[in-house]
């Protein structure tokens, strides 16, 4: 299984989002300090869920940092999160 395909069942499995969009930007930084030979180590996450109403938005990256703790602690060098509520969205 691919990170990000782990990425995906993490937070879909935790957080119930009505949207997530996950992109590797590991060709970004590539030949940089934290940047894995085959990529997969640099992502950008945006998650809409319901959970996230009336939170900050610390409380919400750390909701998403606790799902993907794991991850953090191995493959992933680099996490660029924007974490809304539905309502936000809907503004």
């Amino acid at each position: 299984m691919t990170v990000a395909a782990t990425i995906e069942g993490k937070l879909q499995a935790a957080l119930k989002p009505v949207r997530l969009e996950i992109e590797d930007q590991s060709h970004m930084h590539a030949g940089h300090a934290g940047a894995r030979e085959g990529g997969e180590s640099h992502f950008a996450v945006t998650i809409v869920s319901e959970v996230f109403e009336g939170m900050s938005r610390l409380a919400r990256q750390r909701l998403v940092n606790e799902a993907l703790a794991e991850e953090l602690a191995g493959p992933i060098h680099a996490l660029s999160i924007r974490a809304i509520s539905q309502s936000e969205e809907n503004k």
